[in-house]
């Protein structure tokens, strides 16, 4: 046998080391396939992130974990504390755990090597921390002089006696085991000594169980992998769901006065009767590349609008989540696709692509089965509710983290409807534009405007929402409205957020007349993310729902003022199961003094899968 076929055979060892650290993942988790998925995630040792830019990279279908809803179907938008859509497939946008394993082996691995050329360390005497005395000296004198590997941290120290992390750990002896290899192919005179191999053998051989971890967890992930090929929904296509059960009722009389826009009704006491809604969702997402998604949702709802004259009589009642729906509907059919690296997402709908995909909304509260109950504090009506549905979104990032955003739409509300004055262009429309500036992952501040058109008896210029005069300021004449929105959130402390929103219209009516009106609405956010528990969230939101504060007509504005305070506790049992008891006061019903308080409640219980 020649010496160098001799040194190969010595080297075996050493590859069959470089083998296990290929392969990943945790002893501790060798029993995951009998505790269950979650003791996995709750084991992963270390979570590295990036901000790739303004906008949102989505996952490749490859990456899919099992269980897709870490976070639920609701996740909503607020991009310093994390989502957007109102029911998104949990995680198209999210990478998943087992990505994360992999890629931070990979990244320990590449640490450093972009500095080579200019710091290189090619000696021990360069570390500062390594003196000629340590009893590790000749050791690390080798592995760096001779081989180049475990050199050290960018800085020049080699930190001794800090512990070692099982990630770095594995880094480390993989660079070795690579120049090992490089050695071989090249065949020089300088080969591997028995010595070394000796060495990383004693390594391997006491970080025995860190490298048994790592082939355990790659045990799993197979097993979790070859489950999901196996059950798989589709090649192609995810479904998700949502259903909500939504029990409420109100308490106090029926707002009897309104300045205009809506009935007078005769005096009652609390005139509604508990009920118990629903509204069910499924969700198929369907992606082409790994990066694009076309979404197409089934919907059916029945919760009371208490808006009803029979009702509350007033708008400032309404829930998240009202209204019927004909059986099950399509409720979103829209194609979103990446541009430019990434740093670019474009959208273009046929149905329901509506102002709050169009635009960022900063308020964590924003999503409707695990949000804000009132329909009001969900999200600033000024700006993210009119004529919506079909249309085209331009999302661009700028900067070198993606601190910036520039957010371009065009929607229309009737754009099936061929008759004249209808159509894509000719009919209800919103033009909007968003600027977002993120400083840090936990504040975030946007500036938008929107520019609306209502045609004739379709017009709801306040999103309905506020006093009926807000609402429809010059009753159904079509009317445009240039609308402007200032909103913020910041994370101060884990369990606590701060923010709000401020919106201005201005509408102007263009059948029957040409008055003006100004319409102003704002409110404050607080909110408790996992204050009690992880993944739960409490809030309390106080606003003053739109109010018309000057028109033509002085006797059609609001002189009086109603405040909105709401309350509300998100409670999850699990990832799939969360109740959400809450309640909202509204003081002047309709702006208007003489009214008396309402008070609504509801016990929503969600279920995400």
């Amino acid at each position: 046998m020649s010496k160098r076929s001799f040194n190969a055979w010595l080297l075996s060892p050493a590859v069959l080391g470089a083998s296990l650290l290929a392969s990943s993942p945790a002893l501790a988790e060798l029993s995951a396939s009998e505790t269950g998925e979650a003791e996995l995630t709750a084991n992963t040792a270390t979570t590295i992130t990036s901000r790739e830019g303004a906008v949102e990279r989505p996952q490749e279908f490859a990456q899919v974990p099992v269980n897709p809803h870490a976070g639920g179907v609701g996740v909503q938008g607020n991009p310093a504390a994390g989502a957007t859509s109102e029911v998104p497939v949990a995680d198209l946008d999210a990478p998943g755990a087992e990505g994360q394993t992999l890629d931070q082996l990979n990244q320990y691995g590449r640490e450093g090597r972009g500095r080579q050329k200019q710091s290189q360390v090619t000696s021990v005497s360069q570390l500062s921390d390594v003196q000629p005395t340590d009893w590790a000296f000749q050791a690390l004198q080798s592995l760096v002089e001779r081989y180049g590997c475990i050199a050290g941290y960018p800085d020049g120290t080699y930190k001794g006696n800090r512990a070692l992390t099982r990630f770095e750990f594995a880094a480390g002896v993989n660079a070795c085991l690579e120049r090992i290899t490089e050695l071989i192919n090249a065949s020089t005179a300088d080969l591997v000594t028995r010595e070394d191999l000796a060495k990383m053998q004693r390594l391997m051989e006491e970080f025995g169980v860190e490298l048994a971890s790592l082939r355990g967890r790659v045990t799993v992930l197979e097993a979790r992998t070859g489950e999901l090929e196996a059950n798989q929904f589709s090649t192609t296509t995810k479904l998700s769901g949502e259903a909500v059960f939504w029990p409420g009722d109100s308490l106090g009389d029926r707002a009897q006065f309104n300045v205009a826009g809506g009935p007078f009704g005769q005096d009652s006491d609390d005139p509604t009767q508990f009920y118990m809604g629903y509204r069910v969702r499924l969700n198929f997402d369907t992606s082409f590349t790994g990066k694009d998604r076309l979404r197409t949702r089934l919907q059916a709802v029945d919760i009371p609008n208490l808006s009803d004259f029979d009702l509350t009589n007033t708008l400032m009642a309404r829930t998240g989540i009202d209204g019927q729906s004909d059986g099950v509907e399509i409720d979103d059919l829209h194609y979103r696709f990446p541009a430019f690296n990434d740093r670019a997402q474009f959208y273009i709908g046929a149905n329901s692509l509506d102002l709050d995909d169009a635009m960022d909304i900063l308020t964590p509260f924003n999503s409707s089965g695990t949000g804000a109950i009132s329909r009001f504090g969900r999200r600033n009506p000024a700006i993210f509710r009119g004529p919506e549905g079909t249309g085209a979104i331009a999302k661009f990032g700028f900067g070198s983290e993606g601190q910036f955003k520039l957010n371009l739409g065009y929607l229309a509300g009737d754009a099936a409807d061929a008759r004249e004055g209808r159509g894509l262009f000719n009919g209800g429309n919103t033009g909007s534009a968003q600027f977002v500036f993120e400083p840090t992952d936990k504040l975030a501040f946007a500036v938008e405007y929107a520019r609306k058109y209502f045609t004739d008896g379709d017009v709801n210029v306040a999103g309905g929402t506020g006093s009926w005069i807000a609402d429809r300021p010059f009753g159904d004449n079509s009317t445009t409205s240039d609308n402007l929105g200032f909103q913020f959130n910041w994370r101060v402390a884990n369990s606590f957020e701060f923010g709000g929103w401020f919106g201005a219209t201005w509408a102007n009516q263009k059948n029957g007349g040409d008055s003006d009106a100004t319409i102003l609405n704002w409110a404050v956010t607080l909110g408790f993310p996992d204050v009690l528990k992880e993944g739960d969230s409490g809030a309390i939101i106080v606003g003053m729902p739109p109010k018309v504060t000057s028109h033509d007509i002085a006797a059609l504005e609001n002189e009086d003022t109603s405040l909105h305070i709401e309350t509300f506790y998100r409670f999850p049992f699990n990832e799939y199961i969360s109740i959400t008891p809450g309640a909202y006061i509204i003081t002047n019903p309709g702006h208007n003094d003489s009214n008396d308080t309402i008070v609504v409640g509801t016990l929503r219980t969600t279920f995400q899968f």
